[in-house]
């Protein structure tokens, strides 16, 4: 089960059998169904969830729009609320599990042990921090810069799976517009 993470590590750093092993010891592989949470708003987020198979989105509440989605999810990925983890302060977000989905679990209070017998995992992590971060400012700068279309149009030549995969109504919670736009701009393409 934990081969995918560890090609995903091998992407960006050396990881012999025996780190893997030491690796294996700390990752804990679970399942949750369908609509099943990962974190829930006012729980204090407690790991990294690198998606086995299955997809997740992370959203907040808010009193004018309902759930706003600002991350997905889908195999090979990772997903956590870092607010949380790191300040171990209640989340004020939700991830929550749209297909049943196997994850495996690094759990923060074993993290730094775990760097500490394999370092090359900390920069791993590091190196994916500065991807998340470059694609949440790449995210905002296009919220500002692209129409709504445009960025319709960036997000599914991008992630065409997402497209696929995740309802339109929550497609459209992320891209900031509504689900009948969205509507609207498929049967644009169809003509």
């Amino acid at each position: 089960m934990l081969r995918n993470l560890f090609d995903h590590i091998r992407k960006f750093v050396p990881l012999s059998q025996e780190e893997e092993q030491v690796l294996a010891g700390y990752i804990e592989i679970k399942d949750l169904k369908k609509k099943g949470f990962l974190l829930k708003e006012g729980q204090v987020c407690l790991g990294n969830y690198f998606i086995l198979g299955g997809c997740c989105r992370a959203y907040f509440e808010t009193e004018r729009d309902g759930e706003q989605i600002y991350h997905f999810a889908i195999e090979n990925w990772w997903i956590t609320d870092y607010m949380s983890l790191e300040s171990r302060m209640p989340s004020t977000s939700n991830i929550q599990v749209l297909e049943n989905t196997t994850y495996a679990v690094l759990y923060r209070d074993v993290q730094d042990e775990l760097f500490a017998a394999v370092p090359q995992l900390e920069r791993y992590f590091r190196i994916i921090l500065q991807k998340a971060l470059n694609a949440a400012q790449l995210r905002i700068k296009y919220i500002f810069t692209q129409t709504a279309e445009e960025r319709y149009h960036h997000f599914s030549g991008l992630f065409p799976d997402f497209v696929q995969r995740v309802p339109q109504y929550m497609l459209a919670s992320y891209l900031g517009v509504t689900p009948e736009f969205i509507s609207k701009i498929r049967a644009k393409k169809r003509v």
